[in-house]
């Protein structure tokens, strides 16, 4: 198949629906060490020929509940991967894109953004992914990736 048609099963793994327990830190890199937990539920589903795909999510905040989607393409001729992020809490804006791949398993994605005024390197890693409890993290750096601070983890089990 030529590389620009070529399909890409990186992400087949979370296609189905999923119970998700999310631990996020309640304020960002600014030393806190205090967590919140709460769960949810997540639909992902192929899109784009199966490059592409839409990971639906109900979090269930301590502050309430709201929508999310996580919007995927693959880029075959580069071999990677664009994640975006739109949020019902802000229903007109998309994230800054993370783009990565997986390597041995692991997803690794990064984008540049800001975090209020500061600068930020985002990393979002998918761990665990050939197993039936995958993992991601979401990590951000103010010195280019020297120092990560880890700020929200997502574990999925089968709905």
């Amino acid at each position: 198949m030529p590389e620009s048609t070529r399909i890409s099963n990186d992400f087949d793994f979370e296609f189905g629906t999923w119970r998700v327990h999310h631990r996020r830190l309640k304020e960002r890199l600014v030393g806190c060490a205090d967590w919140e937990d709460f769960d949810g539920t997540s639909e992902t589903r192929p899109v784009l020929g199966g490059n592409g795909n839409v990971e639906d999510n109900l979090l269930e905040f301590p502050a309430g509940s709201y929508r999310a989607i996580a919007l995927r393409s693959f880029d075959a001729a580069k071999g990677t991967w664009a994640i975006w992020w739109l949020a019902a809490t802000d229903p007109h804006r998309l994230d800054v894109p993370v783009i990565g791949r997986f390597r041995d398993g692991v997803g690794t994605f990064l984008a540049e953004d800001t975090l209020g005024d500061t600068p930020v390197l985002v990393r979002f890693l998918w761990l665990n992914t050939d197993t039936a409890t995958p993992r991601w993290e979401q990590a951000m750096s103010t010195d280019g990736g020297a120092f990560w601070e880890t700020n929200w983890t997502m574990d999925f089990t089968r709905a």
